[in-house]
């Protein structure tokens, strides 16, 4: 982050917003806009955001696993692997 560049007034937005699109859209850097001399928001590339939310996504899913791990709430590979395959011979015969 560069703050006097990823920092901007509330007025700026209003007055330049076409020039604070391409900034971050060309630099990739969210830019936080203040109101009052107060972070009011945060404005990012839509494909940073989607980044973003996909990493989110992956820790919490990652979350998850490491609970159940420690919980003891696992299935050993090989038994894994043997209800796959039931469960794939049983949609073959069904079909």
């Amino acid at each position: 982050m560069k703050i006097k560049e990823d920092i901007k007034p509330i007025s700026y937005l209003k007055s330049r917003s076409a020039d604070l699109i391409s900034q971050i859209n060309e630099t990739r850097r969210p830019v936080i806009i203040t109101q009052n001399g107060e972070p009011r928001a945060v404005i990012q590339d839509a494909e940073s955001y989607e980044k973003t939310i996909n990493s989110l996504n992956l820790m919490r899913i990652l979350a998850h696993g490491e609970k159940a791990i420690q919980k003891g709430d696992t299935i050993k590979q090989e038994d894994l692997f043997k209800r796959i395959d039931e469960t794939l011979m049983k949609r073959k015969t069904h079909q």
